[in-house]
């Protein structure tokens, strides 16, 4: 069964991929450029955002391609139906696995095939299924399964929609590989599998600049937080021999107290692996200081918005933390780390979220600072709580993705939500599911979000780390800010007058392969916490995680004898961010206007993201583009060329041009050369030998 989840979605990548393949030979047998799009670059009326945030192409056109609309690639309808059927297949046997594991504790390692043999390498391709992997095969797969259906609606005049379900197909499998891992090789196998599909899925509409550079930079800054995860691995392998997970495990209690000497420092091993792993997990998560790359991944299809960044890739760091509890756990400094940069990242992304007027980036960086929120979780130990939350998380973030490509949708490729406004009455059932979403997100009672937002709160307040309070009040504070910014995107979008008369009048409903996956992540979003409440945060948890996750043991314990007053502030701080933004935007909408006059440079300040890009490009990107400059003109063109082509071998040719003109021909010019030859060759005996 496991097998089946793991590899019904990598067939379905293959299959697509040949339709893709054959598709583009059938419309151009000749083998020429194929990837040749429309009028600016898609030929494609709603299945592209390739415009700037007022829904206008670079030509100030609107949206509807005025260039030749390419016929879709053949095969195009059985892709789409074939993929997607295989993912709802792996989802409801997901499901299945989930019951079997959780509540059934049929744990399983399903041996695959030796993988890499060498000396004190032994790596096995082994699936390994615990509740963890469990509840991680359920997020993936019902999320991946539910993205692709809706696909089929949002995709529908892209013509190249079989290469778009392939990699939608195929980051799935990279991402179930990911999660079944028993080894840190196969880990890290599906993590950069899942990073590789991330780059081709952000940059499908390869024509435009600013997809390619968003891929572009999500995949570099990710090789800088997988360098720091290579380096633990590494480090894994030296200190244990193996890098098997059981193995690894069993070891650990041995390893405290060890030291490595890292560049001529003696460092505690367990802290520094830990810190070098959890390095990659910054990466992949989009943590503070790594978390350029995640809003410009919005350039992006909106389902892949939704399914990476929002629901399952992002969290790839989270599950690693989760699955490597053991060290952590060992290593209390290494946690505090964790801690420090999730309430963090909570509190930063939540600031610059008050701000943004692109109804996806607005979202992407909600995602940022949930992820925050996952991680001070598990620096507090209670890593079945951040879990939880990666749950219930997963089902809301991707119906406000999806709910956003719904309104994107019915505003012809409108982003910018200023531009938006009264459109609750077009399009009432996507309205409803983004309220459902933003409630949950918000942790309004008895949603998902709720309890698992207000457990990792409670779990920041009890932990005994030394960033507790810090963790514990960023938290706090971020949930007002959530509260704010997400209410802000509903009031400005669907409430208020109209800004955009022409798209206004032309919104409506999304068809239904758009709006029956949102209509189902709405149910998730409410009905995935109060039943999973005591498995993730009561006392359920021992019995349903078992071996699988190292928790803090007295953790849960200590969240349930928390004040009372402790436990209401989330919902207050919820409250109170609903209450300003109603009076905002609602009632008092001058006052936004106003305050951004007043302050200026706090404005700029939040509206340029804190300016991490501009640092990050004066301090890497301007360097990097210098010394590759030097390098070309003064190493490669004026050392290298000016020596080489342009130096000694252009002198050989110089040479040899003017020894052929002594070929002539004539017999007389070669008689007198050997007159010369030997008159010298006389000469020299003369001389030569004369003087001895």
């Amino acid at each position: 069964m496991v097998q089946a989840i793991v590899f019904l979605p990598l067939l379905g990548a293959i299959l697509a991929g040949l339709i893709a393949l054959f598709g583009a030979h059938a419309r151009n047998p000749s083998g020429d450029e194929v990837e040749h799009h429309g009028d600016h670059g898609h030929g494609d009326a709603h299945a592209s955002a390739a415009h700037d945030d007022h829904g206008h192409d670079d030509h100030g056109h609107d949206d509807h391609g005025h260039g030749p609309v390419e016929p879709a690639a053949a095969g195009s309808r059985a892709a789409e139906l074939i993929t997607t059927a295989l993912l709802f297949v792996s989802a409801g046997l997901s499901w299945m696995t989930l019951v079997d594991v959780g509540f059934m504790h049929h744990d399983m390692r399903i041996p695959l095939l030796p993988w890499i043999l060498s000396g004190d390498l032994q790596v096995y391709w082994t699936l390994r299924v615990d509740t963890l992997t469990a509840v991680m095969l359920v997020v993936v797969t019902t999320v991946s399964s539910l993205v692709h259906l809706y696909s089929i609606g949002y995709m529908d005049e892209d013509p190249y929609r079989p290469r778009f379900f392939g990699y939608l197909s195929l980051f799935t499998f990279a991402m179930l590989m990911l999660v079944t891992a028993d080894n840190l090789v196969q880990l890290f196998f599906g993590w950069e599998g899942v990073g590789l599909a991330s780059y081709l899925l952000i940059g499908f509409w390869y024509q435009k600049p600013s997809a390619n550079a968003a891929a572009i930079k999500a995949f570099v800054v990710n090789r800088v937080g997988d360098f720091g995860f290579a380096l633990g691995i590494f480090a894994i392998f030296m200190l244990v021999g193996s890098t098997d997970f059981e193995t690894i495990f069993h070891a650990a209690p041995g390893l405290t107290g060890k030291t490595i000497n890292f560049l001529g420092w003696h460092a505690d091993a367990l802290t520094l692996t830990c810190l070098l792993l959890f390095m990659g997990a910054m990466g992949k998560s989009a943590q503070f200081l790594l978390h350029t790359w995640l809003p410009d991944a919005m350039e992006g299809p909106t389902p892949v918005s939704a399914l990476i960044h929002a629901a399952t890739m992002v969290t790839a760091g989270v599950f690693m933390v989760a699955r490597l509890s053991p060290l952590f756990e060992l290593a209390p400094n290494a946690q505090a780390v964790v801690m420090f940069f999730g309430a963090t990242t909570a509190f930063f992304a939540a600031t610059i979220g008050l701000v943004q007027n692109d109804i996806k980036r607005i979202v992407a960086y909600s995602t940022c600072s949930q992820l925050g929120y996952m991680f001070v979780a598990m620096g507090a130990g209670a890593y079945s709580v951040g879990m939880f939350h990666l749950f219930t998380h997963a089902f809301f973030k991707a119906l406000l993705f999806l709910g956003s490509g719904s309104v994107i949708y019915a505003m012809h490729h409108e982003q910018d939500i200023r531009n938006m406004g009264g459109l609750w009455k077009k399009i009432p059932y996507t309205y409803a599911v983004m309220v459902v979403g933003t409630l949950a997100l918000t942790g309004f009672p008895l949603t998902a979000g709720y309890f698992s937002k207000d457990a990792i709160i409670e779990s920041a307040y009890a932990s005994h780390n030394p960033f507790a309070m810090y963790g514990f009040l960023m938290t706090v504070v971020a949930a007002g800010l959530t509260s704010f910014y997400s209410w802000r995107l509903i009031f400005k979008t669907f409430h208020g007058e109209p800004h955009d008369e022409h798209h206004y009048e032309a919104a409506h409903e999304a068809p239904l392969w758009i709006l029956v996956p949102i209509g189902v992540l709405a149910v998730g979003s409410i009905v995935a916490g109060f039943p999973f409440k005591e498995l993730f945060a009561g006392h359920g948890v021992e019995e349903f995680f078992r071996e699988s996750v190292k928790m803090n043991p007295h953790i849960i314990e200590e969240m349930h004898h928390i004040p009372e007053t402790i436990a209401l502030l989330p919902t207050v701080m919820m409250v109170l961010g609903f209450l300003v933004s109603y009076l905002f935007y609602i009632r008092r909408p001058y006052i936004p206007v106003r305050l951004a006059a007043e302050q200026p440079m706090l404005y700029q300040f939040l509206l340029n993201k804190w300016y991490f890009d501009e640092l990050y490009d004066l301090i890497f990107v301007r360097p990097a583009k210098w010394i590759g400059y030097q390098l070309w003109k003064k190493g490669d063109g004026f050392i290298i060329d000016g020596l080489g082509p342009d130096g000694v071998s252009a002198r050989v040719l110089d040479v040899t041009r003017n020894v052929v003109k002594i070929q002539t021909g004539y017999l007389y010019h070669y008689a007198f050369a050997m007159l010369i030859g030997a008159a010298g060759l006389i000469t020299w005996f003369m001389f030569g030998f004369g003087g001895q």
